[in-house]
This record gives structure tokens, sequence and C-alpha cells, in this order.
């Protein structure tokens, strides 16, 4: 005869007293009520607590489940209204403290779902275990939102800090003309002398995008009409040692001519480029060189194609290297000296690998890189870029140049042999501005005869024959798209003086370098 079981025990499991089955019970139940809130807030509440806090919680859940289901497609199928997202204060600001707000009340939710567990009544193992889950879940929640509201805030201040534009302009003809001023950021300069001049022509439907490029020591040129500095200089910027990179110069000498402006040495240099080039800017952009180099770094590197030997210094100090010839994947530092260095080559040279390194950004920084190093993108940028355009346009720019990724950039720039730099053919240059839109626009208008500009020999090395400069027959045409190359590399850069550079006068950028 078998033996009676004792009292309180569990005939199916004789070892196994009622006592130890009521006691996992209630760790299973403490489990799943933390389980239930992790996956619905409010739940646990709602079946073993406070059921109002429990509606309260699910229905605040369930709201934000909703927009989030409905902000995926409506991002996929409306790229404009994640750019939107993506740059208004206001809303980045309300999304901040929402999701400060979630990530407290969703720990409380946790923490009260622990009670409702009754945890005293478990058993010291069951105990143990129990705080440790809760505490991996209300750390891993909430530090998730927290994390979620740190990176809206760096959005937030990134878009106040850099855009600090308040009046909104129209696009011009169809495009949107951006000036993009390069500056050194050494002790007095940062702002007063822009080392490069680049007009971004951009297209306000498809983003195609032409970079006009202007050089700094370009002389005895106009302002547009009825401007503070036409006033001044009436007969132009015709001056003993009075070059365009120095118009900032001397506004920023006599601001009081200006007004109430904050930024006189680029609101001078933009009168003297609508006067040079007749297009109408409507928004500025000041990059700091060396702030450049943080962001090349920030995105991990830009790949370029190295022509030559390209020497690292110089510019008033030593050469302390070269950046060697091939396709290489450069940091912040290298690109930098590639896109400045001038030992051994020319102005017109450094302007030609400048716009390939504009246009190798615009094509291998993709909205994924973007995401991936989205704060050290943000704080490079912050310190790197100071723009009038307002918040409210950040959308809108953000829209054109993912549409310009997957477009052809051309170029023209305001050079040798087709500009004479120190007594420019306005006239010629115009036409050959509007020439390069009209057939990125795919027009092909009739070119105009121009007289034949001489050679120009300003910025050129003298020991350098091929750099004389040669008299161009017309200067109106843009040269041929799929140009063979010629074979003179000058400073990394295919071309030379007298013939031009690939890269200042291309219709597909990103072939010519």
């Amino acid at each position: 005869m078998p033996p009676a079981s004792s009292p309180g025990s569990d005939p199916a499991h004789p070892r196994t007293t009622v006592r130890d089955r009521a006691a996992h019970i209630r760790y299973r139940r403490a489990l799943m009520l933390m389980t239930m809130t992790l996956v619905v807030p409010g739940s646990a509440q709602l079946v073993a607590g406070n059921r109002q806090v429990g509606r309260f919680a699910m229905r605040t859940w369930m709201v934000a489940v909703t927009l989030l289901v409905l902000s995926i497609p409506a991002g996929l199928l409306w790229h404009e209204y994640v750019f939107w997202a993506a740059s208004d204060t206001a809303l980045l600001n309300l999304l901040r403290f929402v999701l400060m707000a979630l990530a407290v009340g969703w720990a409380a939710l946790l923490v009260d779902a622990w009670r409702l567990g009754q945890p005293l009544s478990l058993n010291l193992s069951h105990r143990r275990t129990v705080v440790g889950v809760n505490g991996i879940l209300c750390f891993s929640v909430a530090g998730t939102l927290l994390f979620g509201a740190h990176i809206v805030g760096v959005q937030r201040d990134f878009i106040l800090t850099m855009f600090s534009g308040s009046e909104v302009t129209s696009a011009h003809h169809g495009r949107f003309n951006v000036l993009l001023l390069g500056g050194d950021s050494g002790a007095g300069r940062w702002g007063l002398r822009p080392d490069s001049m680049t007009i971004a022509s951009i297209d306000e439907e498809t983003g195609r995008t032409v970079l006009v490029g202007l050089p700094r020591n370009m002389a005895d040129f106009p302002f547009a009409k009825g401007s503070v500095m036409a006033k001044q200089f009436p007969k132009g910027f015709s001056c003993e040692g009075c070059y365009l990179n120095g118009v900032s110069t001397w506004a920023e000498d006599h601001t009081a001519l200006f007004g109430k402006s904050k930024h006189p040495g680029v609101d001078a240099t933009i009168m003297a480029i609508q006067g040079i080039t007749g297009l109408k800017i409507n928004y500025w952009a000041m990059v700091n060189l060396q702030g450049f180099r943080d962001l090349v770094d920030a995105v991990g590197g830009v790949t370029l194609r190295v022509r030559q030997p390209i020497p690292v210094g110089g510019l008033g100090s030593d050469v302390t290297g070269y950046i060697q010839p091939g396709l290489r994947k450069l940091d912040g530092h290298d690109v930098l000296w590639f896109a400045r260095a001038r030992d051994g080559s020319d102005d017109y040279s450094r302007m030609a690998r400048q716009k390939c390194v504009m246009g190798a950004m615009l094509k291998q920084i993709s909205p994924q890189t973007a995401v991936t190093n989205f704060e050290a993108i943000a704080n490079a940028s912050s310190a790197m870029i100071s723009t009038n355009i307002p918040p409210s346009e950040v959308d809108r720019f953000i829209s054109l140049a993912l549409k310009a990724r997957g477009q052809k950039v051309s170029t023209v720039s305001l050079v040798p042999p087709m500009v004479v730099t120190a007594h420019p053919d306005i006239p010629t240059i115009r036409t050959m501005v509007t020439t390069a839109i009209a057939r990125a626009e795919g027009q092909t208008p009739e070119p105009q005869t121009q007289e034949a500009a001489p050679p120009a020999t300003s910025e050129a090395p003298a020991s350098t024959p091929a750099d004389a400069g040669t008299p161009a027959t017309d200067p109106t045409p843009a040269p041929d798209p799929t140009p063979a190359p010629p074979q003179v590399v000058t400073g990394g850069s295919v071309g030379n003086l007298s013939n031009g550079y690939a890269a200042n006068q291309a219709d597909d950028l990103g072939a010519a370098c």
C-alpha cells in the first residue's frame, strides 16, 4: 500500500507543496504584469491596479502608435513630410518633451507593475529576479526614449544655430541661387576675406544644379545697379589692389553704409557677384574651411581621384608631405588640403579641385550616412557654416539636395582662358552663365560670338610656359560634355591654365573629376 500523502502536498507532485505552487504562480503573475506593461503600457493597471490610470496610459499609447504607423507610409510616399518634421523647430521642441514625458511615464508604469506583482510575497530568488527584470525594462525603455529626446534636441539646436535667417525669398526664373563662401578661420580672418566663391544655381523643381565659380583675384568689375557698393564705386571696383575677395574687407571697414546689417561683408560681396553674373542671389552660406575638416571626418571621409601628388602645407608655411595619386578615400585633413593646396599649381586648378570635392560630397553623403553619424555631423556643421537660409526653408533645400544626388552637376568658372580676371568682359561672363544654365535645363541656345579675350597671367606661375594663356576664339559655347581629357595635369586637376581645367567647365562634374 502506497504511503498516504502528507497534508498540504500536491498528489501529482508529492514533493511540491501547495505553498510552493502558490509562490510560483505569484512569480509568473509578477513577470506577466511587467511584460504586459512593456507591450501595452497601462494594461497591467487596467487588470490589477488603478483602472483610471490604466485607461489613460493605454489611450496615450494607442495615439502614439497610430501616429507612428501613419507617419511611416506618409514619409515613404511624401518625403517633404519627413523634411518638414525634421526642420520645424516648434514640432521638434514638442516632440522632445513628449519623448521625455513618455520615458518618465512608462518607467513609472513598470515600477507600478512591479508593485502590483506583490514582490514581498515572493521567495528571495524570485524577488531578486523580478527586481532585476524590472530594472532592465525601466532603464531600456526610459533610456531609449530619453536618447530619442536627446537626438531631437540636437536636431533642434542645429536648426536654430545654423539657420538664423528670417526673410524667405522666391526662386528667380525657376532657380534658387545660393552663394557659397569659403573663408579661413585664422585669427582676425573668419568671414573677412572669402577664400572661395561659388554660386549653386538650383532648379526649384528638379534640383539640377549648376556651380558658377568666381576667382578671388577678379578685378575691375561692376556692382549690382542701385546697390550701396554701386553708389560708392560707380565705375566699378577698379582701385589699386582691389580684388573680389577684398570687397568684404572694405565693407567691414565701412559698416555705417550698411545700416543694421549683421553681415555687411557678405552683403557687399553679393552686390559684387550679382553685378558680375547678373544672377539674383537668394541666400548665402559661409563655410569655415577649418571646420569643414570636421564635417568630412563626421561622414567617414570622401573618395576622390588624386591625379598627381598634392602638397600638404604651403600657403605661407612649409610643405610637410604629399597626398599620393590614385582613387583614395581621404579624411578631413587631406580633403581640406586637396581643396586648398596651391603650391606648385595656381588658383584656377584649386577652384577645379574644390568643385570636385563639392560634387563628391553631394554624391557620397547618403541619407543613411547622415542618420548614422547625425550628432557628429550636426556638431561639425554648426561650427562650420553660417547662413541666412530661414529654418522654414530647410526642408525645401534638403529635398532639392536629395534630388540633385541623382543628377549631373554642371560647372562654369569665370577663369582663364575664357575670362581675363584683371579686366573681365561682363557681357561675355553673363552669356557664359546663362548658357551653362540653359544647357543644364536641356536647352541649347545659339552661341553669341564675342570678341576673343586676351590671355590672363594673374596668379599663374611665372616658370610654367603652359600657364601663359592663349586667346580664346569663341568664349561663349560651353565645352563638349564628353571631351577627351588633356594630357597636362596641374595641381591634381585635368587641364592647364591656357586650355582650362576640365572640372571648371563641365556639363558633368563627376565625369570631369
